[in-house]
């Protein structure tokens, strides 16, 4: 998309991507936080990313302002685990359906394919046929669904797992 640039996070961004992530806290079931964060919040958020590794995080910026991110992060403590990681992606409200999605998780991806990462796991609050089309576009199969795993907005909501396979090019 014409105007807009793909790039690593950087710490100036972090007003803009509160706002996108405290849109989805207040309006919507993405994601099942229920408070909007704070910027301190945030920024431990922000601090878990590096330039290099499994935990990355790449922006949109439209006209010097960020409108949505794709990131990587770790998908469970437990040691055994380390090389799965869990994967993200926002966009601003009004961003959706042009593409933003796949080229934030296009350069995510790329940066992670010679990382020690066996699988990426996505979890798509449900229904949201728009995240489960890119999430499919991307090699994530559908491993199973979580129902009513989520309270939010006086209902329960089912979350579907999916999971993506890295083929490591030694492999």
């Amino acid at each position: 998309m014409s105007g807009t640039i793909i790039r690593r996070v950087e710490p100036g961004d972090l007003p803009a991507l509160l706002e996108i992530y405290n849109h989805y806290v207040r309006e919507t079931a993405i994601t099942f936080d229920v408070e909007p964060r704070t910027l301190a919040q945030r920024q431990a958020w922000l601090d878990s990313f590096a330039t290099d590794g499994r935990y990355q995080c790449f922006v949109a910026v439209r006209n010097g302002k960020a409108v949505g991110w794709a990131s990587s992060h770790r998908y469970n403590e437990r040691a055994a685990y380390e090389t799965t990681v869990a994967s993200s992606v926002y966009l601003a409200p009004g961003m959706t359906g042009q593409g933003l999605g796949r080229q934030l998780y296009g350069a995510l991806f790329e940066a992670l394919s010679g990382e020690d990462i066996h699988r990426v796991f996505g979890g798509v609050t449900l229904p949201n046929e728009p995240s489960v089309r890119l999430h499919q576009s991307f090699g994530f199969e559908p491993v199973g669904i979580y129902h009513e795993v989520g309270r939010k907005f006086g209902r329960y909501w089912d979350v579907a797992a999916y999971l993506k396979r890295v083929v490591h090019p030694s492999a």
